[in-house]
């Protein structure tokens, strides 16, 4: 393949980046990708074959990904005449257990995801399901196995198990890739049936729930307080109160827009994103203040609605996975849970408000409202955290016959 017209034409690539406010480092990284092809087009017949290539001589996955949305720029701009748009990030090679199956397991999948959004399931759970699902069946494909009919019982244990035998995957994703074979596949179905008899069963356990301790919640309140260090951006301590008292979701702290905020009447207004359910949540004081003081203050200027943007241009809104690094942030400006293996996150303040709701004497279906359940029955893995009220359960072992000597340290 001639890169001779991306040689010709790439200046009005550069331009148009420039004029939609592209950084001048990734233009330049794009420029060097260009150059190289200048320079070594001759070794590859494609521009997947060139991206190949260049995957090749790096160790670093941020590299490869980089690589891959690079090149997706330059084909599209090259063969289909599109300029790119920084808020659709296609890359040139699409990577997933999915893009790699066989016509017949690509279509056991898409029947599942077909028939599971009939039922009504969310989009983000026939997603996930339908990845495990694909991971599965791309698994059995690469031992040879390239029809549901030739999958038997070995087979399939074997994607859950390792070497010695020893469950290597997690309940939850034994459970996913059981939903795919308990849905109905139309002509797979007998073969589905037999799949799923062969699936390990998943065994109900208790979930343990991490809870910040009394000391961790002081270090938190201090990242809102007047006195606050600067190590917080404004935008980061207005998510870190939504979090904290809240306990919003990361992908509706994401999507949050101008028009949800009533400053009037006090309250926050949204549409769930996991359920499309509405829900109202009263605008405190330290919410109020800490999310005037970053549109005030720090918020660039956007035509966008959403309330929080990224620092760099173009100013996207942020993504709901974002919050996660943000709230490594929270957890260092607070001091708190900085050892290896500590639980950070953002799920971790929702657990947290959940239990900090019910300690303080929170009806059940008042607390699982404010969290934005529909069943209330969701908030019972939360609750068996409430550590408060367990202690009260506890019996005391004084008159329970122990040898001496047995709690010496």
């Amino acid at each position: 393949m001639s890169f001779e017209n991306l040689l010709l034409n790439y200046g009005k690539l550069i331009k148009h980046m420039e004029e939609n406010s592209y950084s001048k480092h990734y233009i330049l990284l794009l420029k060097t990708e260009i150059n190289w092809l200048g320079k070594n087009g001759c070794l590859a017949d494609s521009y997947e074959t060139a991206c190949a290539i260049r995957e090749k001589q790096t160790n670093s996955s941020e590299m490869r990904r980089r690589y891959r949305l690079e090149y997706g720029i330059l084909k599209r701009f090259d063969v289909d005449g599109i300029y790119p748009d920084y808020r659709r990030k296609e890359p040139l090679v699409k990577y997933g257990a999915y893009h790699h199956l066989n016509p017949e397991y690509k279509d056991v999948v898409d029947r599942y995801k077909d028939a599971a959004s009939v039922r009504g399931l969310k989009p983000n759970t026939v997603k996930g399901n339908a990845s495990a699902g694909a991971c599965f069946l791309r698994s059995m494909q690469e031992r040879g196995l390239c029809s549901l009919s030739e999958i038997d019982e070995c087979a399939a244990m074997s994607f859950f198990t390792d070497g010695s035998g020893n469950a290597a995957l997690s309940n939850g994703y034994k459970k996913q890739v059981s939903e795919v074979f308990q849905e109905d596949l139309g002509k797979y179905r007998e073969d589905a049936k037999r799949i799923l008899a062969y699936l390990p069963c998943i065994r109900p356990r208790r979930k343990t729930i991490p809870y910040l301790q009394p000391e961790e919640n002081e270090s938190l309140h201090t990242v809102f307080s007047d006195g606050c260090p600067d190590s917080l951006s404004l935008r980061n301590k207005a998510i870190a109160a939504l979090l904290f008292f809240t306990g919003l979701r990361p992908c509706d702290i994401a999507s949050l827009t101008m028009d949800a905020i009533d400053w009037e009447a006090d309250e926050i207004r949204i549409v769930q994103n996991k359920t499309d359910v509405p829900l109202v949540l009263p605008l405190t004081a330290v919410i109020g203040n800490a999310i005037y003081d970053y549109i005030r203050s720090e918020r660039p200027e956007n035509s966008d609605s959403h309330i929080f943007l990224g620092v760099s241009r173009p100013h996207d809104p942020i993504s709901p996975g974002a919050l996660w690094h943000i709230a490594s942030k929270i957890y260092d400006a607070a001091g708190i849970r900085c050892e290896d293996g500590d639980r950070r996150g953002t799920h971790l303040f929702r657990y947290n408000a959940a239990t900090t709701f019910v300690g303080n004497g929170i009806p059940r279906p008042v607390a699982s409202a404010v969290l934005g359940h529909e069943d209330p029955s969701s908030l019972d893995h939360y609750t068996s955290a409430d550590i408060r009220h367990l202690r009260e359960c506890a019996l005391s072992i004084e008159k329970f016959p122990v040898i001496e000597g047995v709690f010496d340290i």
